[in-house]
């Protein structure tokens, strides 16, 4: 399963860094790409993520979930 996620907050690669980091610990997740210049996160999982688990995960570091989209 793929899914976009719209993050608010992120302002620098080490914004990037944070957010790739905290979703790549999500059980399930296989790949992670996180992009500035969008401010979107594109994570593809083995498994059905809930959207509150990745809401939980990216607010922990201290960013704002706007949107999840599965694609």
């Amino acid at each position: 399963m793929t899914k976009k996620i719209s993050i608010e907050g992120m302002s620098c690669s080490h914004c990037v860094n944070h957010v790739k980091e905290s979703l790549e610990e999500l059980n399930g997740v296989t790949k992670v790409d996180v992009d500035l210049d969008t401010k979107s996160a594109v994570l593809e999982s083995s498994e059905d993520i809930k959207d509150e688990d990745i809401k939980s995960a990216i607010d922990e570091v201290g960013y704002e979930v706007v949107e999840i989209q599965v694609i």
